[in-house]
């Protein structure tokens, strides 16, 4: 079996659903997703998220930025305000707990400096599995999100699941190809609502092509609603604890 397929078999026990499920593992992950900004993470992997959630393990959402520069006519600190309210409501619905590492909408930064306390930030996580967006992204935050989270598993020694998500592929995301798939059909309706906490973006909007996404998603993966991710080879597989 090729790696490729092997990560492939990994992910066939999820199509059955939540109903057949093995019993929860006795040791509770810690599952942490780091995305750019307020509403990332939950349009990325929020339905995935609250699988590990709804078995009691341990999900965190590092959030770079506050979003400060999405809000058309918001100052900085409105806007920051406003989103951050938003990600801690979606958070709740998720069963999640929020961290924000700092940084600004628009003006993320990769530098020793940065390299150095996100390193910290993530390590005290003790992850077993981190999220993150996709590197090749037309947005500049998403890219230092990403890179930020491979340089601190890369420098680690590569001890957990690095596991890259999609957001708006062909808008943002571009040339992903997934490797690994979590079936969603049970929790994409809190990963809707969860989205539907970020008032400030439009989410009948976003959340409409993201829709689209878990649907196409869900064809390839011969179910009704997926997740699609790409799982960095060079790491152990996801712990699928659900």
């Amino acid at each position: 079996m090729t790696r490729r397929e092997s990560l492939l078999a990994v992910g066939a026990p999820v199509a059955a659903g939540l109903a057949s499920d093995a019993a929860a593992p006795s040791r509770k992950l810690n599952v942490v997703c780091v995305g750019g900004h307020p509403d990332d993470p939950e349009t990325g992997c929020g339905a995935t998220l609250a699988r590990y959630s709804a078995r009691g393990h341990n999900v965190t959402v590092v959030y770079l930025t506050r979003g400060e520069a999405g809000i058309d006519g918001k100052t900085h600190d409105e806007a920051a305000r406003i989103r951050t309210e938003e990600a801690l409501k979606a958070c709740r619905v998720l069963g999640a707990t929020p961290i924000f590492a700092g940084q600004i909408d628009g003006s993320s930064e990769i530098s020793n400096a940065r390299y150095e306390a996100f390193d910290h930030l993530l390590n005290g996580q003790q992850p077993d599995i981190v999220f993150t967006h996709w590197p090749v992204d037309t947005h500049r935050d998403h890219c230092a999100a990403s890179l930020l989270t491979y340089q601190s598993w890369h420098r680690g020694g590569k001890k957990y699941a690095l596991v890259y998500f999609e957001v708006m592929s062909g808008e943002q995301t571009q040339q992903f190809s997934p490797n690994f798939y979590v079936d969603v059909t049970e929790t994409w309706e809190k990963k809707k609502e969860a989205c539907f906490m970020h008032a400030s973006q439009g989410p009948a909007e976003f959340y409409a092509y993201h829709e689209e996404m878990e649907r196409f998603r869900g064809l390839e993966y011969r179910c009704k609603r997926a997740e699609a991710f790409v799982v960095h080879v060079q790491g152990p597989l996801p712990p699928l604890a659900w």
